[in-house]
């Protein structure tokens, strides 16, 4: 059953798209790293009234992971987050849904230590579209609004990225 749509957990939902977007605005790395850790922390919240611990488990590995990448840029922090997260989701599944948060996770652990840029961005709109899923079949009403408008914005921001690297050619 859904919550209401102005429960204690939408409306952490509806934070955290607040913070989502603001976070894929950013064309700066460190901003948007900032950004997407407090979005981390409202996801945090949301999930665990929604009762989804799949999805609160990743969040908070996604938040440490959103502030380490702030410092570092560690292969081996890279690997040290997608090994927490294959861990948790080991121990939390509860079916196929359950993974896709996991997978989210993963893929923006690779993206936030490996890559930047244009690459980073991309890799986590893969992310993104995982959560999208996951969020539609638990009925995150913000999180999957969250998500949808995360995918345009950084689709928007992809392109802003492509044209000035096209410019700069």
């Amino acid at each position: 059953m859904m919550p209401s749509l102005l429960s204690p957990a939408q409306l952490l939902g509806y934070l955290a798209l607040v913070f989502g977007v603001g976070c894929f605005l950013q064309t700066d790395d460190r901003r948007f790293k900032q950004f997407m850790a407090v979005e981390c922390l409202a996801y945090v919240l949301h999930f665990w009234l929604l009762g989804q611990p799949t999805a609160v488990a990743s969040s908070l590995v996604s938040l440490g992971r959103s502030v380490a990448a702030m410092y570092s840029r560690s292969r081996w922090l890279a690997a040290l987050f997608v090994g927490l997260n294959l861990a948790l989701g080991w121990w939390l599944f509860s079916g196929l849904v359950s993974l896709l948060p996991i997978a989210a996770s993963c893929l923006g652990s690779l993206a936030l230590f490996l890559l930047q840029g244009l690459q980073m961005r991309l890799l986590m709109l893969a992310g993104t579209l995982c959560w999208v899923v996951h969020n539609a079949l638990v009925g995150s009403v913000g999180g999957t609004l969250l998500e949808l408008v995360v995918a345009g914005v950084n689709g928007l921001t992809i392109w802003r990225l492509w044209r000035a690297g096209q410019a700069g050619r």
